[in-house]
């Protein structure tokens, strides 16, 4: 189950051909890591498909997590309770095509953290060397030449499964559906590992 495909409140894109998209001596990202672009994330054209920037963006999330020693989006608890992220809101820019057997940079640039949610700013971007690089057996992000494809801010709520109502809720809603999963605050491990996470990444 891949719990952040579902996007609880809304999803605004917009389209900004004119902007300069080329980036150079920027700020290091706290996470970032290369996917091949394949037949299936685009369309007849070649070109990926809008909404599988956000699949890009998923899976370099994912990544992240899975590098920090986090089991995905899911947490149980002592009492087997099982925590989780969904999607609440998704505000894309897309500033120029991404296109079939490409190798893009997907990048976790920033991250904030709330009470009951984590901010995601993400980016994804076609890096060329630099044509006076002369070493060849390196590449790092610092010899390359960047091109924006898209950004996004993304911000992911921490809710836990709610698969039966108490009886003091069953009495009150007889009535109505009861929700499968309550909002809740962002565990405290998970807080903490992201927040060493940032701090290293700030004293680097």
């Amino acid at each position: 189950m891949t719990i952040t495909t579902t996007t609880m409140e809304k999803t605004t894109t917009t389209m900004n051909k004119n902007t300069d998209t080329k980036t150079s001596n920027a700020a290091a990202p706290l996470f970032a890591t290369d996917y091949n672009v394949y037949i299936n994330h685009t369309d007849a054209g070649g070109i990926v498909y809008h909404a599988n920037h956000l699949v890009f963006f998923e899976n370099c999330r994912r990544d992240w997590f899975t590098k920090l020693g986090l089991n995905g989006y899911f947490l149980r608890t002592d009492d087997g309770e099982i925590q989780h992220f969904v999607v609440s809101q998704a505000d894309l820019q897309y500033k120029k095509a991404i296109l079939l057997d490409e190798v893009i940079n997907v990048r976790i640039d920033k991250v904030e953290l709330k009470p009951a949610s984590i901010v995601f700013y993400q980016s994804i971007h076609r890096s060329t060397p630099n044509s006076d690089n002369n070493d060849n057996t390196k590449t790092s992000l610092a010899s390359l030449n960047s091109t924006l494809l898209s950004s996004a801010k993304i911000v992911i709520a921490c809710v836990q499964n709610q698969i039966e109502p108490t009886p003091a809720e069953a009495s009150a809603n007889h009535n109505a559906p009861m929700a499968p999963m309550r909002p809740i605050r962002v565990p405290q491990k998970l807080r903490d590992t992201i927040q060493e996470a940032i701090t290293q990444h700030t004293d680097e």
